[in-house]
């Protein structure tokens, strides 16, 4: 009987270690689907679809990728995120943060990974029922920023600020903005657009009641920057951007900004990890590195508008516009 009891015994770890070897190789053979819903095409967020591709392309996992974008329209990110459901992928990317909160509320049962959403608790993405939940928060130091601008600006007493009333990232940005000015004692003049269509105008209607123009990474306006940058431009007010990429050829002055193409291959890498094993839950919130800001410094906007660039501001630019050149330092 103890023969038969350790024969037994033998077989049944031999089968087990047979059935462990089968699931670990049928993972890393499998074609994962994965869905991913991008609010609008500008350069931080095609930046960050490039990252995560390329970063989960040079894995040994196998991938299929259904890239939809929701062109600025809440109703469409929902709509996307519904075909997600019905097409049963395996998981998904929210980039930006109505794209994610589309995907959280329709696709409740699929693994959903986020990149470029400014505050996840407020965006709903952190906290009970969102534990198949993580990704990357792009939060940007506005204080920081407005510092900068005083700088360069030191008889700033209005700064101008266009929003979009309905993408949550913009609306916490605004507000963060709006007390890091109280704080100085600068009086924030905002306007707020529905869409893209609106930047314009909503620029038009502040332009002779600032100093300055700012604008936080609202996804809506910066895909809308060319049409910012002129209106700041044609009244010789300064333009200031905490979005680097989509800031070349544009009459954007400063811009401090993070290299969305590196958050994308953060945003790969927790793909990564959770294909490995760990919990969405115990990834939670990664944010990127405050420190890794990269100065973009327009020189040719600076002697068009007569401004003179501290020294310090220009010796700290990475990238800097000069002659008409792109210059990385």
């Amino acid at each position: 009987m103890k023969r038969i009891i350790i024969t037994l015994f033998v077989l049944l770890s031999t089968f087990s270690s047979f059935s462990e070897g089968v699931r670990e190789d049928y993972a890393h053979n499998k074609v994962y689907k994965i869905g991913i819903s991008k609010l609008l095409a500008h350069p931080a967020l095609d930046a960050i679809e490039e990252g995560i591709k390329d970063y989960l392309d040079s894995t040994d996992y196998a991938f299929e990728y259904d890239v939809q974008n929701a062109n600025g329209e809440v109703t469409a990110a929902s709509q996307i995120a519904q075909v997600f459901k019905d097409e049963g992928t395996d998981l998904n990317i929210g980039i930006a943060t109505p794209t994610a909160q589309a995907l959280a509320n329709v696709c409740v049962d699929t693994p959903l990974i986020y990149s470029s959403v400014t505050n996840p608790t407020a965006a709903g993405l952190v906290g009970k029922g969102m534990e198949n939940i993580a990704g990357v928060s792009d939060m940007v130091p506005v204080a920081a920023h407005l510092s900068l601008i005083m700088q360069i600006v030191p008889e700033l007493e209005s700064l101008g600020m266009v929003y979009t009333s309905g993408e949550a990232n913009g609306i916490v940005l605004m507000e963060a903005m709006k007390a890091a000015a109280e704080d100085e004692g600068v009086d924030l003049i905002t306007a707020s657009v529905a869409n893209s269509s609106e930047v314009r105008m909503a620029a038009e209607s502040i332009i002779d009641r600032v100093d300055a123009v700012y604008v936080a990474t609202d996804n809506t306006v910066i895909s809308a920057i060319t049409a910012l940058s002129d209106v700041c431009m044609a009244h010789r007010i300064p333009l200031f951007s905490a979005d680097t990429t989509s800031s070349y050829g544009t009459d954007v002055l400063l811009a401090g900004g993070f290299d969305y193409y590196a958050s994308g291959l953060l945003t790969g890498e927790i793909v990564e990890r959770y294909l490995e094993g760990e919990n969405l839950e115990d990834i939670g919130v990664v944010y990127l590195d405050q420190e890794s800001l990269e100065i973009y410094l327009n020189m040719d906007v600076a002697s068009a508008l007569g401004l003179t660039i501290p020294e310090t501001i220009a010796d700290s630019a990475a990238i800097v516009v000069s002659g008409g050149r792109v210059e990385e330092v």
